[in-house]
């Protein structure tokens, strides 16, 4: 075995000052020079755990021998052979968690920064492709079958580009007027550029897919009209975008938004470029965040750039039970995020205008492990405070949207509203519809809905040649 290396490979990021006062990317990428250091730390074990750690199964020790061979088309190649969203995903998604966790390094706290290297390969790629000669996917046998997808989030996507590399028609149906789901509306632009996501969706279109635009399936055609349109299967990837709330006392104050509308108004409709782009939003000077997920950071980090003087992350629990990724906690941390944890809202306080001034929160103590494992917040009696905010963003989750379940007939539904489908397949229990990603498991990561994506794809490909 090589000697092992335990100097893992930082990537550079913007200055926390400066980046608190911008939206441009907050991690600078590796250099050559670091991606040819950090590649040859892998020690290309016989047993590649990390493959098996890859919801997509992407041959990681092989791409990154790519790089350490200096054949950057290659490593290209076999990423893309499994991941058709490497630029998203080597900025978004969990690797620590997932590939990196049981990486052989990871024993001595120093795994393989797969998905730092992951980003370079897509951002190599995306800077060379027009002066370099790359080789394009064969071009598959058509099959003459169609699949409409509906919704272009990372399931979408996913499963779109393997049914179109199987040789089958596909059309992708999306609500919005931009590609792309929940990569535009609800990752801000410092951790994930529009430009990324939209030379993914482009790499997905030049396999053939059809993009339909302001297409919102339940309303121009429901899934049942699709079927009986001419197309012989449906995947349902549309995602989880109904937010939930608290229902408390002054909720419905001005001031209060759901995490969803605070980031689509920012990310989507560009709000952080006002008066440029005519979306205007009220960050105020002190604003607080409620919840403990990516999405909570995300928010508090864009009201900071925003323009806010504090903003406060509030979260019933402990840090150590927090949700979010340690680096984007970190990274709010260093830019001046206040956080106040075992901390939960009890009322907001509003004032004659009928705007938010203020919020009532009680401190939280952990008892006993409740159904996910954690201990349970419970309120400290008399321990009632007020923080005085002008600004509250809620964002303690999403659950799917209940227009497909409405006006599907027949389709199973859990009581959160997510689509029932087999976890291996996604095959629900109408004929001819398949589903995946976060209206089948709620709100959870981009890498587990592209994996999703993938599974069901292959069903569904197994199905229509059986036909």
């Amino acid at each position: 075995m090589p000697k092992l290396d335990l100097n893992r490979v930082e990537m550079p990021r913007q200055d926390p000052k400066e980046r608190a006062k911008n939206f441009n990317e907050v991690a600078l990428g590796y250099s050559d020079e670091q991606a040819e250091y950090e590649a040859n730390r892998c020690i290309q074990c016989p047993k590649r755990p990390c493959v098996s750690g890859c919801p997509v199964n992407v041959d990681i020790p092989e791409f990154i021998k790519a790089i350490r061979d200096n054949d950057m088309p290659e490593a290209v190649r076999i990423l893309k052979s499994k991941n058709a969203l490497p630029g998203i995903c080597g900025r978004v998604c969990p690797q620590e968690t997932q590939c990196e966790e049981v990486c052989t390094l990871a024993k001595r706290d120093a795994p393989i920064a797969i998905g730092r290297l992951e980003r370079y390969v897509a951002d190599w790629e995306r800077e060379n492709q027009p002066s370099m000669e790359t080789k394009a996917p064969d071009t598959p046998e058509p099959t003459g079958k169609r699949v409409a997808v509906v919704g272009s989030g990372p399931a979408g996507l996913t499963a779109a580009a393997e049914l179109a590399k199987m040789g089958h028609s596909v059309t992708i149906f999306e609500a919005l007027h931009i590609g792309g789901g929940v990569l535009m509306y609800g990752i801000p632009e410092f951790r994930l550029p529009k430009e990324i996501v939209q030379a993914e969706v482009d790499y997905v279109k030049s396999l053939g897919v059809e993009l339909v635009l302001d297409a919102v399936i339940g309303k121009i055609d429901t899934v049942d009209e699709l079927l009986d349109s001419g197309y012989d299967a449906v995947f349902l990837g549309t995602g989880a975008g109904l937010p939930m709330f608290m229902n408390i006392p002054g909720e419905n104050l001005c001031g209060i938004y759901s995490a969803n509308e605070f980031l689509t108004r920012t990310n989507l409709m560009k709000a952080y470029l006002f008066p440029k782009y005519d979306t205007p939003i009220s960050a105020g000077k002190r604003v607080a965040v409620i919840g403990g997920g990516n999405v909570a950071m995300d928010s508090a980090r864009c009201a900071l750039r925003l323009g806010a003087e504090e903003v406060y992350i509030i979260y019933r629990r402990s840090e150590a039970e927090m949700p979010a990724r340690r680096e984007e906690v970190e990274n709010a941390m260093e830019e001046g995020i206040i956080f106040r944890f075992l901390t939960n809202p009890v009322e907001f306080i509003g004032n004659e205008q009928g705007w938010v001034t203020s919020m009532k929160c009680i401190e939280m103590e952990l008892g006993e492990p409740d159904d996910s494992g954690r201990r349970r917040p419970i309120p400290r009696e008399g321990s009632e405070f007020i923080i005085d905010i002008d600004t509250v963003v809620v964002a303690l989750g999403t659950t799917p949207n209940p227009l497909i379940a409405s006006t599907t007939e027949g389709l199973d539904t859990t009581r959160r509203g997510t689509v029932v489908a087999d976890e291996e397949t996604g095959k629900t229990n109408k004929a001819g519809v398949w589903a995946g990603g976060d209206i089948v498991t709620g709100a959870a990561t981009v890498i587990s809905a592209m994996g999703a994506g993938k599974r069901a794809a292959a069903d569904i490909d197994k199905y229509l040649r059986s036909q």
